[in-house]
This record gives structure tokens, sequence and C-alpha cells, in this order.
């Protein structure tokens, strides 16, 4: 089941966790004074270049009806988008650029290419999950509202259609996230779901117009003949990018070792508490330039979710130090391939789409959600080794956990095999016994027969 207390799961002392609070917090001031001009041109240029890219490509569609014009202007549409998307929109919305006072490049004023409000999003989002990441009850973002992604939340039959739900997700990600924010926004504004004329419903309808409009019938109507195959172009772009925003999304929060916590957990909790729950809570996945590049640096989703206002480009070195505090404090960082970290979250997809009396581990050691009851029974060594004098935290404690996991089904599979070996030997033992019992009495019967011609 989900974490309770942090503080007993992560194995580390209140002590501990605020001088972890305090490194984290000289991270975070470290960055801050040092913003300034090399952060600056790299935003400025990251937007020249997309806006470059989408123009590009935009231009090369009015040949579309040409197979190879059309591939090359989908091509470039479609990382147009994902850059505007994940490094320009998502960032800048973050407020991570809010600190150069310019105006257009600020996250009061920035309007990101998608079906969704940027004003919605940032109350949904940056309130509502990135406060309370994975926080059972107060995350709307654990699962999206359609999926179930921990034991915690209980099965229905409508879990069963999870898998179809996920792709359909997958495909319309814009849409779904659109909705899902317009959904939050409405009950944050706590307008009556039946006022149409709401600010809530008014903003989103005004966005869609402008989005579908924008995408489906200004630009492809703009390259006159050709505009079925742009409008096919812009269909697929927005796949793709709905596609990649989907899966960097899921990498980040969904695989094994990003944990989830009760509302409990949020009692007296305290500024290092929170950083901790944001490392425990997220999932990195491994990158180069390129890809780190692409996906808005969200490859670092533990970074971003310490430090959601620092600039994108930064985060690489951030996760160095970070890094660092991990081995300091015998954390674990959760981190793998794209596709292993996409493999895992997908398994969690299927696997909790069946009832809980379907499925092998138990929810205490599942592999998907983890809690302090995880190491219920198994004894771990002292926190800190009396021979090296280094601490030992969560990290040799789910190493533990899993040999003695390991240790338990061996044991389990031994009685297992014990108990058939038992019931195999005392089968052959009354299998012997009613053949004896056979003998002896096939043999009464031919001595009584002897006596009976003895007597005749």
């Amino acid at each position: 089941m989900a974490i309770t207390d942090i503080r007993a799961f992560a194995h580390l002392t209140a002590a501990d966790i605020e001088t972890l609070g305090d490194e984290l917090d000289a991270i975070r001031r470290s960055v801050e004074l040092s913003r300034g001009a090399r952060d600056a041109k790299y935003i400025r240029h990251t937007i020249a270049a997309q806006r470059g890219l989408e123009v590009a490509g935009r231009a090369v569609l009015f040949g579309s009806r040409n197979r190879w014009a059309w591939l090359t202007g989908t091509a470039l549409l479609s990382v147009a988008k994902i850059i505007e998307n994940m490094e320009l929109g998502h960032n800048i919305s973050h407020g991570q650029w809010d600190w150069m006072n310019d105006p257009e490049i600020h996250s009061g004023t920035w309007e990101w290419d998608q079906t969704g409000p940027s004003a919605q999003w940032r109350r949904a989002h940056n309130y509502s999950h990135h406060t309370y990441t994975n926080v059972l009850g107060k995350d709307e973002d654990l699962g999206f509202g359609i999926l179930r992604m921990t034991r915690d939340e209980p099965w229905r039959p409508v879990h069963l259609v999870q898998p179809f739900a996920n792709l359909v997700l997958a495909a319309t990600f814009e849409w779904g996230i659109a909705l899902h924010d317009w959904h939050i926004d409405r009950e944050l504004s706590g307008v009556p779901p039946k006022q149409l004329n709401s600010e809530p419903n008014v903003q989103f309808a005004r966005k869609i117009a402008r989005q579908v409009g924008k995408d489906f019938v200004f630009y492809p109507a703009l390259t006159g003949p050709a505009w079925k195959s742009t409008l096919k172009a812009n269909m697929t772009a927005n796949l793709v990018r709905n596609l990649w925003a989907y899966a960097v999304i899921f990498c980040g929060h969904f695989p094994d070792g990003a944990e989830k916590f009760t509302i409990e957990q949020l009692t007296g909790e305290t500024r290092a508490e929170w950083y901790l729950r944001q490392m425990l809570g997220s999932a990195n996945f491994r990158a180069g330039r390129s890809m780190a590049f692409m996906s808005g640096n969200l490859c670092y989703q533990i970074e971003h979710h310490l430090f959601p206002d620092l600039p994108s480009n930064r985060y690489a070195e951030i996760a160095q130090r970070v890094r660092e505090l991990c081995d300091k404090y015998d954390l674990p960082y959760t981190t793998g391939s794209l596709g292993r970290q996409y493999l895992l979250a997908f398994r969690t997809i299927h696997k909790l789409a069946l009832p809980d009396s379907l499925l092998r581990r138990t929810a205490d050691d599942a592999p998907e959600t983890s809690s302090e009851r995880k190491f219920a029974g198994i004894a771990l060594p002292a926190q800190v080794d009396p021979a090296t004098g280094k601490r030992r935290g969560l990290r040799s404690a789910l190493t533990e956990a899993k040999v003695a996991l390991r240790q338990k089904a061996e044991q389990e599979k031994q009685a297992l095999r014990e108990a058939k070996q038992s019931l195999q030997e005392k089968a052959r033992h009354e299998q012997d016994v009613l053949r004896e019992a056979r003998i002896t009495l096939r043999g009464r019967v031919r001595a009584q027969g002897w006596r009976r011609r003895g007597t005749a």
C-alpha cells in the first residue's frame, strides 16, 4: 500500500531529513544566483529555432500533395510542436523564466500550442500536482482520473477496459490533459456544474475554437488545393506530439520506484519532507542531450519535481548534485532507459486492470507501490555501518527487503516441494500397504479354497 510515514520508509531520522532539505535549498540558491545571460540566450534561441521549424514545416506543406514534401513538412511540424509543448509551453508556464522579466517569455502571458488554456493548466498542474505529488486523494494527476495506478484505489469493473483507455489517452493526450485541467479548474473556482457561461467554460471553449480553427481549418485552407494532405499532416503532427508527451510523462511518474503516499503523510509535513516526497515520488530516464531537449528536460523528472521553477537547461547539472545526495543518504535514485521505464508503467496499467484477487503479489510487496510495511518482519542492519561508518538508508533497506522476499519465495517453494514430496511418499506408502493387503487377502482366499477341497 502507499506510504503513510515517509520518515520510517526512508530510514532517515528527522535530523537527517532536515539536513537533506538544507542541502537541497543550497542547490536552489546556487542556481538562482547563477542565472544569467547564458540561460536567457538558451531560451531565446530555443524559441527562435522552434518558430523556424514551424514556419519551414508549414511552408513545405504547400506542396504536401507530393509524398516527400508531405513527409518532410509533417516531420518538421511534429518536431516544432514537441519542442513548443515540452521545452517551451510546459517549462515557461512553470515560471522557469519569469526571473527575466520578459513579458513574452513569462508564465502569465505564454499561451501554448495545445487544446487546453495555459491558465487552466497552471492552476491545475502547478498547484494540485506539484504541491501534492502522488498523494492519493490530492494529486489529480495520479492516473488522470481514468487509470488505476495503485492498489490503494479500489478495483471496479470499469478498470477492465483500462488497457484500451490507456491507448485512447496516449493518442489524444492533449485533449485528455485539457479536459482534466478544465474539470479541476471548475472545482477550484467553485462554479456550479450547470452554469454554462462560467469563466472556466468560456475560457475553455475559446481555446478549443482557436486551436481547432488554426490546425484544422486555417492552415489547411491556406495551402489551397493541397488542403486535404495538409489537414492530414497537421493531424499526424498532433498525434506524434501527443504520443511523445504521453510517453515522457508516464516514464517520469509511473514506473516502479515512483512511490505513492496517503493523505496522512501531509499532516505536519515539513519543507524538507516535501523535498523527500518529490524525490521518492518521481522517476528519471536516461537521455543524451538531444533526447533531453526533446523531452523538455523531463528526463530529469526528479529534479523537475524538486525545483519546478528553475530553468530546465540547468537540470543536468542539478542532477549530478542530487545523485550525490542520494548516495550520501543512501536513497534510491530511480532511473533507467526510456523503454524500460515505460514498460514498467505499461505493466502496471495492465496488471491493475485486474481485480486484486487475481494478482500474485500482496499490496505491501507489489513492485509498483511500496510502503513502510514492506519492511515488516525483516531484520535490517543498523543505520550506520560500524565497519565503514557509512549511512544505511532506504537503498540498503530495499536491497535487504528484495533479498528477504527472494528468500521467502525460495522457502515457500522449498516448503511446497517438501509438502509435495511428503504427499507422494504418503501416497506410495498407502499404495504399498494396499498392495500388501491385497496379497494377504488373496493368500487367505487361496488357503480357504484349499481347505474346502481337502474337506471335500
